[in-house]
């Protein structure tokens, strides 16, 4: 990827992220974005890579700066990323399955790992059913019975 194409994933990106409708409005709304994007799919991952990028960098933030619980530096941490990306976290949970399942999976683990509620030896089934829950409590929701 060229330097210019770069920018324009990232325009693209952002302008999508100025629009308050759903993933597809905001694809076909947006000049260019068919252009830089095979489609919604490719979008989506697009984005989730961004949320990523900014979970990761807040959480080994809030981990570097901690010596106290590592559940409570990871929920500001998720909590701040959510703040100061509140249109693209929305996006993300607009459209968390199909395409995004694997990388909804892969953050659970994430979650469930840094906060220590897991350890690396244990099946990532269960890291994602911890992490899965972790998440919903993030996110205000209770989590489900197993």
């Amino acid at each position: 990827m060229s330097w210019n194409d770069y920018y324009r994933r990232r325009d693209v990106i952002d302008a999508v992220l100025a629009t308050a409708g759903p993933i597809e409005e905001a694809f076909t709304q947006v000049p260019d974005a068919a252009a830089v994007f095979a489609d919604t799919d490719e979008l989506l991952l697009a984005l989730d890579h961004k949320w990523t990028r900014a979970l990761t960098a807040r959480i080994g933030l809030a981990l570097s700066d901690t010596e106290g619980d590592r559940v409570d530096a990871v929920s500001a941490a998720w909590r701040r990323a959510v703040a100061e990306n509140p249109a693209l976290r929305r996006l993300l949970d607009e459209n968390a399955t199909g395409v995004l399942a694997d990388a909804t999976a892969r953050e659970h683990r994430m979650l469930a790992l840094a906060a220590g509620l897991a350890e690396f030896t244990e099946p990532n089934d269960v890291l994602e059913r911890v992490g899965g829950a972790f998440a919903a409590l993030l996110r205000g929701r209770v989590p489900a019975a197993a």
